[in-house]
C-alpha cells in the first residue's frame, strides 16, 4: 500500500485539527487552574471584600474557608466600600494580610483597619471569616462593628422566633405537673384510713 492511499485512508489534516484544538482547550484548563491555584493571600482578600462589598455572596463564599461559608451573610454597612490591602504575613498554612475599609454611608470616611486572616485549604488560602470577625469587634470603630453584628442578630431572632414556643412548652409542662400533684393528693387521701384523716374545717 502506498503512502498516497494511507493519506486517503486517514484523512490526516482534520486529525491533527481536532488535535491541535484538544490541547488547545485542556492548556486552556491547565493555565485557568493554576492561575485560581496562584492566587495570593492578597489576591484572596481583595476578592473576598469586593465581593461583600459588591453584595455578592456565592463569589465571597468561594473565598472562604468550608467551616466559615455559612457565617459570610449581606453586610448592608459594607455596601459600596473601597477595600485595599497592606502588609502580608505568611507563615505555613496560615496567612494575614493588612486589610484597610473605607465604608461610603457613614459621614466619618476615615479608612478602618483590620487584619483579614486565611488559611491554607486543599493548596488554596481561603478567608477564615470566623477569626477575621474577631478581629474586626476589637476595632473602636462601632459602625462597621454593629455592621458585622448581622449574625448574631440574626441568632437572637431565631431565638426570639422560638420563645414563645418555649412558654407554651413551660406552661404546658406547669399545667400538667398540677394535675399530676392534684391526682397524687387525691390518691394519697384514699390510702389513708378514714378516722385519721382531718375533718374539713376542723383546723
Amino acid at each position: 500500500m502506498t503512502a498516497k492511499a494511507l493519506l486517503q485512508m486517514f484523512p490526516c489534516h482534520h486529525a491533527m485539527k481536532s488535535l491541535v484544538v484538544l490541547v488547545g482547550f485542556i492548556t486552556l484548563l491547565l493555565i485557568l487552574s493554576a492561575c485560581q491555584a496562584a492566587l495570593s493571600p492578597g489576591q484572596v482578600t481583595l476578592a473576598f471584600w469586593e465581593a461583600m462589598a459588591q453584595g455578592n455572596l456565592e463569589s465571597a463564599r468561594k473565598h472562604a474557608t468550608k467551616d466559615t461559608q455559612h457565617l459570610v451573610i449581606k453586610q448592608q454597612n459594607m455596601e459600596g466600600a473601597s477595600i485595599k490591602t497592606g502588609e502580608v504575613v505568611i507563615d505555613g498554612p496560615n496567612a494575614s494580610v493588612l486589610t484597610i475599609m473605607t465604608l461610603k454611608k457613614p459621614d466619618n470616611k476615615e479608612p478602618l483597619s483590620f487584619n483579614t486572616v486565611l488559611l491554607k485549604e486543599n493548596d488554596l488560602w481561603k478567608v477564615d471569616y470566623l477569626q477575621t470577625q474577631n478581629n474586626i469587634s476589637t476595632l473602636p470603630f462601632g459602625e462597621l462593628f454593629k455592621s458585622l453584628q448581622a449574625i448574631g442578630d440574626a441568632v437572637n431572632k431565631e431565638l426570639e422566633q422560638r420563645i414563645p414556643l418555649l412558654d407554651k412548652q413551660i406552661k404546658s409542662f406547669s399545667e400538667e405537673l398540677t394535675r399530676q400533684l392534684e391526682e397524687f393528693r387525691r390518691n394519697l387521701e384514699k390510702s389513708i384510713p378514714p378516722e385519721k384523716q382531718t375533718p374539713p374545717g376542723s383546723i
